[in-house]
């Protein structure tokens, strides 16, 4: 705590205190308690030790003692103390109580850098009460790690959580009961209330919810599928609600290289909100679909993905869809680091055909081609066919 004699000092030349000290100094001139007297010599301001002493020369000047620094960070709560105490490389292990930890800042103020200084004197000045989380260039954060949370935190308002069910009258009665099917993920493709997953989330399903990031749930409509591609488009009306929607970047998946990294966010086992990261471990994978037709150029991730994941993003370090997480090779159905995601371009493609039409339009010459890469390997010129469709009209033509 501090007190004036016979004079005090002006704004300007409060001497080296302990940022609680200077705050309440400052408070006291300007509300007019600091007499006008008082407020021109350097040497009115004195640092009394606490106890019987100190509070006795306070009684004689007829001042009440202020806060000191360790009374000022008890308005702080124990998250705002550990992260100053961890900024300032101050070690707390030790600490048991809040009061421990309010003591250990308060006796090594001087070793916090003039930045961390002013945050906590106008922490303490708002009484630890609407501070913004701290930037995380002064979190003590690894670059890497600071850039998985920024992938996070513009990604995840775009993911959703959807619920299934279906409609089932009950034997010998009229009653209608509603029976849960599933669950899997999504994503917010446009602001009209467009959300895309996986077919297979949706599929047999009467009734379909969508959670989205704020946990605002929605009713949804199937818009279309496209069973091949395992991909299905539903709707959301949020104009009743005024919800505004923010939709998902869409990247490009042509150029993807093997070791790129990626991230996976989606409701594993319904734990909603969950991001795993990996890399791209593979290009140009084709899978066998749901309705038993190949997807081709498929993205291989070592990334973890696990049921609830369906439907969920695989994004790029800029946060952008390079994927729709599909499926997973595993024996034990549980993630074992070899998990798929239909390309973004495919996606888009799809996607783009189901909301203008309702349906994919598939103009086809019956016809299934090796991938450009593998003609390149081989040496060849133009497109190689590996099969054809029976009874299309490549068939009819005798291509092969």
């Amino acid at each position: 705590c501090f007190l004036h004699r016979s004079s005090a000092l002006t704004r300007g030349q409060v001497p080296a205190l302990t940022p609680v000290s200077r705050h309440r100094w400052h408070s006291l001139v300007s509300q007019g308690h600091v007499p006008q007297s008082a407020r021109s010599s350097p040497s009115g301001l004195e640092r009394v030790r606490t106890g019987e002493e100190g509070r006795r020369k306070l009684d004689r000047l007829g001042l009440r003692p202020l806060a000191t620094a360790a009374e000022g960070y008890e308005s702080l709560t124990v998250a705002q103390l550990k992260h100053f105490l961890d900024s300032a490389g101050i070690d707390y292990r030790d600490c048991y109580e809040k009061r421990e930890l309010v003591d250990r800042l308060s006796s090594a103020e001087h070793s916090l850098s003039p930045h961390l200084r002013s945050d906590l004197e106008a922490l303490v000045s708002r009484g630890g009460r609407e501070v913004r989380p701290q930037s995380p260039s002064h979190s003590g954060l690894l670059q890497e790690e600071q850039r998985t949370i920024e992938v996070f935190d513009r990604s995840a308002p775009s993911v959703v959580h959807i619920t299934t069910s279906s409609l089932v009258q009950q034997q010998f009665s009229l009653d209608i009961s509603e029976i849960p099917l599933g669950t899997g993920s999504g994503f917010v493709w446009d602001q009209a209330g467009h959300i895309v997953t996986n077919y297979h989330v949706v599929r047999n399903a009467q009734k379909a919810k969508v959670n989205l990031a704020d946990n605002t749930s929605f009713e949804a409509k199937l818009v279309g599928a496209e069973p091949d591609k395992d991909l299905a488009v539903l709707r959301i009306d949020t104009v009743t609600k005024g919800k505004t929607l923010v939709p998902l970047s869409i990247g490009s998946s042509h150029s993807l290289r093997v070791g790129q990294k990626v991230y996976a966010i989606g409701n594993p086992f319904g734990l909603d909100q969950t991001l795993t990261t990996g890399i791209v471990s593979g290009v140009g994978r084709d899978i066998k679909g749901i309705t038993g037709r190949p997807i081709r150029g498929v993205v291989q991730t070592d990334a973890a993905i696990n049921p609830g994941n369906s439907g969920g993003p695989l994004l790029d370090s800029q946060g952008k869809l390079i994927g729709v997480n599909t499926m997973i090779l595993s024996p034990s159905g549980a993630s074992s680091g070899v998990g798929f995601a239909v390309p973004a371009d495919t996606v888009r493609r799809v996607v783009n055909q189901i909301i203008r039409h309702g349906k994919v339009i598939k103009p086809s010459l019956g016809v299934n081609c090796a991938a450009d890469q593998q003609a390149r390997q081989l040496g060849l010129a133009g497109v190689l066919v590996l099969s054809v469709v029976p009874g299309s009209g490549a068939d009819r033509s005798g291509l092969l």
